[in-house]
């Protein structure tokens, strides 16, 4: 555990430090912001990199583990049914619970826009959708190129008959919601899902879950601005 900590500090401070770096000599340079400013700043970006570190050291040592022991007991159930509900239930909370998606919530809430919450749970139902169809995909052997190609069309064709203001959100919320949360779930998900599917290729069929599962949330939005 102390190993994987020093490794998470090491890849924090390289990370954070740059940027600590750049600012630091914009301020002195060009900016001249008050001195209180730059004190909330050096403490936030210390926070930070402390907040980084444990993130990572979580991620290895327990969430991927957990993801990969999960992925790899639901096939072996040989339920459909069981996997969908799972796939559907982790992908809901997963996404529910990303930084990502309640920052660009509070924000969207700031600006004016009027359902915050409901912005939320649209995105997570996007979300868990098409996650659950991307474990489906791997189950039945479907090119995922295909998947890709339809979903991001209806997005597109969507994105002409929504309001402006909701094809801008749409499109922010599929990035927000692949954050640093959702995104090691649900690739340690996938790769215990491939691990145990052995006529499968594990390197063409666990990845691409997060790229199609962040279409959902685009959609979703996009159905919220054009339906209601």
């Amino acid at each position: 555990m102390l190993l994987e900590l020093k490794k998470a500090a090491i890849e924090a401070i390289t990370s954070i430090l740059p940027l600590v770096i750049v600012i630091l000599i914009l301020q002195f340079t060009v900016l001249h912001a008050p001195p209180e400013l730059l004190w909330n700043f050096l403490i936030g970006a210390a926070m930070a990199i402390v907040g980084v570190t444990l993130f990572l050291a979580g991620v290895r040592i327990g969430i991927l583990p957990m993801g990969r022991d999960v992925g790899a007991e639901l096939p072996q159930h040989e339920s459909l049914l069981l996997i969908i509900v799972s796939a559907v239930i982790f992908g809901f909370v997963v996404t529910v619970t990303e930084p990502g998606v309640m920052v660009l919530s509070e924000l969207f809430v700031q600006l004016g826009g009027d359902g915050g919450t409901v912005m939320v749970i649209v995105v997570a139902v996007g979300m868990a959708i098409l996650f659950m169809a991307a474990l489906v995909r791997i189950i039945f052997g479907f090119p995922i190129r295909y998947l890709l190609m339809a979903v991001y069309g209806i997005a597109v064709i969507l994105a002409l008959f929504a309001p402006p203001e909701y094809v801008a959100l749409a499109f922010d919320s599929g990035s927000a919601a692949a954050g640093s949360f959702t995104v090691p779930m649900m690739l340690a998900l996938g790769l215990g899902f491939v691990s145990v599917l052995a006529r499968r290729s594990s390197l063409s069929d666990g990845f691409g879950l997060v790229g199609l599962a962040c279409a959902g949330p685009i959609i979703g939005i996009l159905c919220w601005g054009v339906f209601f």
